[in-house]
């Protein structure tokens, strides 16, 4: 009877823990946008100018990210940290599945710019890569004015 009882116990105790280990929690939802994909500081012409090159290359390069992962979501969200769920998008296996491969398809075209860049962008001309990130600055700052148009 203990051994049965001894068994039992077990058997209840790895199925609370296999129910626990496998069970979907709401906080492991996918965001739309991405968390660390934002702007913290924008700059102007002659902050820029005074810049070297190397940091003007990395700065192009993150705003190349952020253009990349938000605007082509921007009829979703402007803003990182939204997911299906507060958009009131069903949290089915299609539509998870879906997003997960868009994540996917945007990293891999996102790391690809990169690497393309990291061997052609160093021969741009300061000038111009000072013009493309104002730019690429100013288009994101529309951001902050999109929900005028809704």
């Amino acid at each position: 009877m203990k051994r049965t009882l001894k068994l039992s116990l077990v058997i209840i105790v790895l199925m609370l823990f296999n129910t626990q280990t496998f069970a979907q929690k709401k906080g492991d939802e996918q965001h739309i946008i991405s968390d660390g994909v934002s702007i913290k500081k924008y700059h102007d012409s002659e902050e820029l100018e005074s810049m070297q090159k190397g940091d003007l290359l990395a700065l192009y390069n993150s705003r190349i990210e952020v253009i990349i992962k938000i605007l082509p979501n921007i009829a979703f969200a402007t803003k990182p940290g939204v997911t299906m769920t507060s958009l009131g998008i069903p949290d089915t296996k299609d539509n998870r599945r879906a997003l997960k491969e868009n994540i996917e398809a945007t990293t891999t075209y996102f790391d690809n710019t990169i690497e393309f860049q990291k061997i052609v962008l160093p021969y741009s001309d300061k000038t111009n890569l000072i013009a493309a990130i104002l730019f690429y600055e100013e288009t994101l700052k529309a951001l902050h004015t999109y929900n005028d148009f809704n």
